[in-house]
């Protein structure tokens, strides 16, 4: 085929996933590559992704909402920690008042990705809830599916499972309607989905433990953002949602950075929080991590709601290892028993990459392992494909949406220049250094190091955990940097001539 004489498709962006990074691609395009059309595929009955799935009681934002919130939309809720069902309202109203979702295929599960050099397409296939395939076409596959299986979480394996008589439920298969009223309930895990199931189940159950291995460091905040809504009185809606944005993303590195630099001061304030809010009921045993803050995740506690349940007695943490399950509870290695009529196991979650697309790029499967990251988004030798991994020690969103605003620069290029394929070319990766960027010690990233992409110790090749460096180098960093090669089907793909790229930037 002739270079220029690319196949026809069915719309130039072909988005999976309709959760918040889907959600915020569809309206970057809309905002920046208004020329480009572009479809969403939704596995799921609804948008949302992760705050349609998660059903559990409480089931809140990790994140102040002014940073999990789009740089479009303002959040114009009082309460900057959000529960789930104001997200999804948040993400509905984008949706409808922008027109969106009529372009998304709904119970349309991703089973399949096919990228064809010669016609400059990506051949999607999808399967329904009936398990009937279809097919779709598209210039550039933007994933937007996540991190974790949808399908199946990470399973502790407990010994002694089948002998207990009571309820086992993960949090990411909450039953709907369940009734723990005046129930005995123990949440198996210290992170961010037990600290906000406990207290959210201490209100009807009998009681609520909280059983972990290892102890969390926990942040306190208020659910409610003062500054932020008393700007809002006073400013316009959008000003203020930009300052208070800017005001939380400086927060957030101001405090990442203490945490590396001087580890010893950051423990001690964390420390001095919980002492406050605890009083007598301190336990250092329960309270003080092996590790130091933000080696892994901070674990936020809006309003010290687990702290206060803990206080009113409803609430208890116990630092033990599990023996085994039986009839009645839990065995604990140290003698103890931990009688349950329900356990709720909130043990992490399972990684997976690429929403566990197979990937095939002229006919041969990708092996994501083997395959450096470009530009956080992209990956070396994958034409016209790009995903989103979001921040480990920011908001998500943050990252979506400057992940969206650079393919939307990079499509823009290519119209400008007249190319049809772009494409990370690394023609010699043994010419870098490997580096794990992630230097988390958190089980759930442990466990899936050998199936994430590489990193190397130097950008573009590497997946940053800096999002006010990457939001400048992605905003107004050359898009023909002399690594992303850009061609025509059936071409070869090579770096346009330079006098082109200066007049196409």
């Amino acid at each position: 085929m002739m270079a220029g004489t690319a196949s026809p498709v069915d719309q130039d962006v072909l988005i999976v996933g309709a959760g918040i990074s889907g959600i915020g691609m569809a309206v970057h395009l809309q905002l920046y590559s208004p020329d480009r059309s572009f479809g969403l595929a939704e596995r799921r009955a609804d948008l949302g992704g992760t705050w349609d799935l998660f059903r559990y009681p409480g089931i809140r934002s990790d994140s102040d909402m002014h940073t999990l919130g789009f740089v479009f939309e303002p959040w114009k809720h009082e309460r900057s920690i959000a529960d789930g069902p104001s997200i999804l309202e948040y993400l509905n109203r984008i949706v409808d008042e922008r027109g969106i979702r009529d372009k998304i295929r709904f119970n349309s599960k991703v089973v399949g990705a096919d990228w064809d050099s010669a016609a400059a397409r990506w051949t999607v296939t999808m399967e329904d809830d009936a398990g009937a395939t279809s097919t779709t076409t598209a210039r550039w596959l933007y994933l937007g599916s996540g991190y974790y299986d949808y399908d199946e979480p990470f399973d502790a394996q407990f010994a002694g499972r089948e002998d207990f008589q009571g309820q086992i439920i993960h949090p990411q298969f909450w039953p709907k309607d369940l009734d723990y009223s005046g129930k005995k309930v123990v949440v198996i895990g210290s992170g961010a989905t037990a600290v906000t199931i406990v207290p959210s189940m201490a209100d009807k159950a009998a009681h609520v433990t909280m059983l972990q291995r290892t102890p969390t460091w926990y942040a306190i905040r208020p659910a409610k953002d003062g500054l932020a809504n008393f700007m809002r009185k006073v400013l316009p809606e959008e000003l203020a949602y930009r300052i208070t944005r800017f005001k939380n993303v400086k927060m957030q590195d101001i405090v990442f950075k203490k945490a590396r630099d001087k580890p010893h001061k950051v423990r001690e304030f964390l420390t001095k929080q919980i002492k406050k809010n605890l009083g007598d009921r301190y336990d250092a045993e329960a309270f003080t991590p092996p590790y130091n803050p933000w080696e892994q995740r901070l674990c936020l506690v809006p309003d010290a709601d687990f702290f206060e349940a803990m206080k009113a007695d409803k609430a208890s943490v116990v630092t033990d290892h599990i023996e085994r399950f039986d009839a009645s509870g839990i065995q604990l290695k140290s003698g103890k028993h931990l009688d349950a009529d329900i356990i709720v196991t909130a043990t992490g979650l399972k990684l997976a990459v690429a929403g566990k697309i197979p990937v095939r790029v002229d006919g041969e499967t990708i092996d994501w392992s083997q395959h450096f990251y470009y530009k956080a988004c992209m990956f070396s030798n994958v034409p016209n494909f790009s995903a989103v991994f979001g921040y480990l020690n920011a908001s998500w969103t943050l990252r979506a949406d400057i992940v969206a605003e650079y393919v939307c620069r990079v499509l823009n290029h290519m119209k400008q220049t007249g190319t049809e394929i772009a494409n990370p070319v690394l023609a010699d990766p043994t010419s870098l250094t490997e580096e794990n960027i992630f230097d988390f010690s958190s089980g759930y990233i442990q466990r899936s190091l050998h199936i994430m992409p590489k990193n190397a110790d130097r950008l573009p090749w590497r997946l940053n955990q800096n999002y006010i460096q990457d939001r400048v180098d992605m905003k107004t960093g050359a898009i023909a940097d002399g690594v992303l090669t850009f061609s025509n089907a059936g071409a070869t793909a090579k770096t346009a001539p330079a006098a082109e790229l200066e007049a196409a930037e």
